[in-house]
């Protein structure tokens, strides 16, 4: 993305240009997400990353051979493809983790996947002003064009059963209660009820997904007060700061999930809804004192707890979701993936326009401190459930009762019994 948005705007000249480059990208994005459970309930996990694959490995191809004449239209099909195709193959891999691991090991496999992304884009940011300074344009698309075409083999080789629909029968096992939902979720014409159906499978689930897209759209103000901010600190090498502040995040990202990894193989637990809520709040705090002009060194520290709370929300988040039945989860995954886009997008315009006028504190400030909010009246709602947990039918029992639910009863969630915040299994 580095390379790609200096090439739009050297070939165009027009910030606006770069701008429309990215809506468009957040745009498919988020039609991507609206159909990508319908899409599930057709096709099997592992032919959707592996065609997500192929088709961005073969638009920047395209990109790669297109006439001068027609490098316009190649950068915009670009776009398309890349936001389009990148949505619907992280909501593949996420709800097919699952099925490739199994139940008990997601945790520590969502943590693993984290890390792996997290070094990604460190060696991604670090090497592409070096690739481009020294190559050219053309040898960092072969290269990005090279990374999708090792992805799509890497995809060939995961162990995830195949044909159409994979794991709509062992959703229909593990959530045989879920009758009309599961009906509903085969078929292609009812993907939106199914969507907002698999948020209603578990009390606390709505709140949750909402929750991320409020967090999506704090994160498009840190993004784009970060450059602004390191040009205050350093106008004759903006890039320094801005680079150091991300390579630091992404440390302790990494760092977080390796506790995650050995928490979660040493007891066998993940770390929940509540886990979620508290990163959120912690990330968004840190983001903020990140703009308050605190010494370097400080600042250091805090991009490092940013990068922690938010390796631990991410893991926390995926797990949770995963819980659901198989035939509900890539429509959930999808609809967050939808209101994620939707928060960032939608940031980056109000972002954007309030930078200039206000500072950059005060900007992330208040986009951050809506996330806070909304993680406040989370944690409380997933309190109010626990608290509500010994009330249940089971009495007093209610716990130990709970070790012995059925898979189903404990992934889907059990309102009327006071599952905690609906969608945890009952180690989690």
């Amino acid at each position: 993305m580095v390379a790609l948005n200096l090439f739009v705007y050297e070939t165009t000249g027009r910030a606006l240009a770069m701008g429309l480059f990215m809506a468009v990208r957040l745009a498919s994005g988020f039609v991507a997400g609206l159909v990508v459970g319908g899409l599930l309930a057709r096709f099997s996990a592992k032919s959707i990353m592996l065609w997500a694959n192929v088709g961005q490995g073969a638009v920047m191809l395209v990109l790669i051979l297109a006439p001068e004449s027609l490098v316009t239209g190649a950068l915009m099909a670009v776009s398309v493809v890349i936001g389009a195709c990148g949505t619907l193959f992280m909501v593949a891999l996420r709800s097919s983790i699952p099925e490739m691991v199994g139940e008990d090991r997601r945790a520590w496999a969502n943590s693993l996947s984290i890390t792996g992304r997290s070094m990604a884009m460190v060696a991604g940011f670090a090497s592409a002003g070096v690739v481009v300074s020294l190559v050219g344009y053309t040898a960092a698309f072969l290269l990005d064009m090279a990374t999708f075409v090792i992805c799509a083999v890497t995809v060939a080789l995961l162990p995830i059963a195949g044909g159409k629909g994979a794991g709509s029968e062992a959703g229909a096992s593990e959530a045989s209660g879920a009758g009309k939902g599961e009906k509903e979720a085969k078929s292609g014409p009812r993907w939106r009820p199914v969507a907002f159906l698999a948020l209603a499978a578990a009390p606390g689930l709505g709140l949750m997904v909402a929750l991320r897209g409020v967090d999506a759209f704090g994160s498009s103000s840190h993004n784009a007060a970060l450059p602004i901010y390191s040009t205050s600190l350093d106008a004759s090498n903006p890039a320094v700061f801005v680079s150091a502040f991300w390579c630091v995040w992404a440390l302790g990202n990494i760092g977080a999930q390796q506790v995650i990894q050995r928490y979660s193989q040493r007891t066998g637990k993940t770390v929940g809804a509540l886990g979620f809520g508290y990163g959120t709040v912690v990330m968004s705090a840190a983001f903020i004192a990140a703009f308050a002009g605190f010494p370097l060194a400080v600042t250091a520290v805090i991009a490092l707890i940013a990068g922690a709370a938010d390796g631990l929300t991410e893991v926390a988040y995926t797990s949770h979701l995963q819980t659901l039945p198989a035939t509900l989860r890539g429509h959930a995954f999808g609809l967050s993936a939808t209101f994620e886009n939707l928060g960032f997008g939608v940031g980056m315009i109000l972002v954007a326009a309030a930078l200039d006028r206000f500072s950059p504190l005060a900007v992330v400030g208040w986009s951050h401190g809506a996330a806070i909010v909304v993680a406040v009246v989370f944690l409380l709602r997933v309190a109010a459930l626990r608290r509500a947990e010994p009330a249940g039918p089971m009495g007093p029992a209610g716990g130990a009762g709970r070790a012995g639910l059925r898979k189903e009863e404990a992934v889907e969630g059990r309102p009327d019994r006071g599952d905690r915040d609906g969608a945890e299994v009952s180690r989690g």
